[in-house]
């Protein structure tokens, strides 16, 4: 597995990472047994970099991280974790002690003194633009509750406005071959940052496999079922922000543009690492079998021209006029 800088902290992580979501909430059921074998796999395959948040399954993922890191000691894997979400969504409640109290309750989840990396999730652009915020955020580093700050952001002027903090490590954003837009300008203003970008629905929730069709059905307790148009959070969380329909069409067409030998997934992913300025990709897994895949993904060989060609005019046709204004 290749490994890359994570922006300014100058730790080692892997391509393609691990994204906990799904073994918290929010994706259907995942059994204990079967988090903690997910979790296996990848570290198996590799991977080094797991990401999670202080709201999946109100800590369950978390805290299953913490299981299993105390279980594989020498793992060496890098925990990224997110705060933010545990109050109602208002600038004045991202405050130097909700700070404090949610990356105690990270720490004592994860079951470390010090946490890798906390990310900002998805705040207000507000919260963003305050100078407050990120001075509590460089307090909490120097206190020693955790090594570095980053933002998870919804849009790309929201990323932009945090690389231009000068203590933000990482930013994490919607990048997939249905969203396009980071392309523009967040990928090229972090590379010169030194800031490290986190690719997150690499996939656009499952749509990028190809295996859904268009009476394909969710658990009630998916978000694919009950966030399709923005119901709970942000709308581009849930199938990138595409129309199911037009997903499900475009994603049979990305489907034939696989590289030989790997799955469409595994093409999706690939197209990602090939992106200068990623630093790892964060897709997730509910299974052992989607963990491997995934992580071999980064040993496909570099999509030609032809390819990133094909896969830029399909965003450009079917995709672009419904999300790239938008995010």
């Amino acid at each position: 597995m290749d490994k890359r800088i994570m922006g300014r902290l100058g730790r080692e992580v892997s391509v393609v990472g691990l994204g906990t979501w799904q073994l918290g909430a929010d994706w259907g059921e995942v059994e204990e047994k079967d988090a903690l074998a997910v979790l296996d796999a990848a570290a198996e395959e590799g991977v080094t970099f797991f990401d999670t948040a202080d709201v999946y399954g109100d800590g369950r993922s978390e805290r299953l991280i913490g299981r299993w890191r105390k279980d594989n000691p020498g793992a060496g894997v890098f925990v990224a974790t997110k705060m933010g979400r545990r109050a109602e969504q208002l600038p004045e409640n991202y405050t130097a002690a909700n700070f404090r109290a949610w990356s105690d309750r990270s720490r004592a989840n994860l079951g470390v003194d010090t946490l890798d990396l906390v990310q900002l999730h998805c705040p207000p652009s507000a919260v963003i633009e305050s100078d407050a915020v990120f001075d509590a955020l460089d307090a909490l580093v120097e206190s020693g509750s955790i090594a570095a700050y980053g933002v998870s952001v919804e849009t790309c002027e929201q990323a932009l406005k945090a690389i231009a903090r000068p203590g933000t490590a990482s930013v994490q954003i919607i990048f997939n071959a249905f969203r396009l837009k980071p392309l523009d300008e967040v990928l090229p203003a972090a590379a010169a940052a030194g800031v490290g970008v986190i690719a997150r629905v690499p996939l656009a929730s499952g749509l990028l496999s190809g295996r859904y069709r268009h009476d394909t059905a969710f658990a009630a307790d998916d978000h694919r079922t009950y966030n399709r148009h923005g119901e709970a959070f942000d709308q581009g969380e849930t199938f990138s922000g595409v129309d199911y329909d037009t997903g499900v069409e475009a994603a049979a067409e990305f489907s034939a543009l696989a590289a030989p030998g790997a799955t469409a997934a595994q093409t999706a992913l690939r197209w990602i690492v090939q992106q200068p300025g990623v630093t790892t990709v964060i897709p997730g897994a509910r299974s052992t079998e989607q963990a491997v895949s995934n992580a071999r993904s980064a040993s496909v060989p570099a999509l030609p021209d032809q390819t990133l060609t094909a896969i830029r005019d399909l965003y450009e046709r079917r995709i672009r006029a419904q999300v790239h204004q938008r995010w």
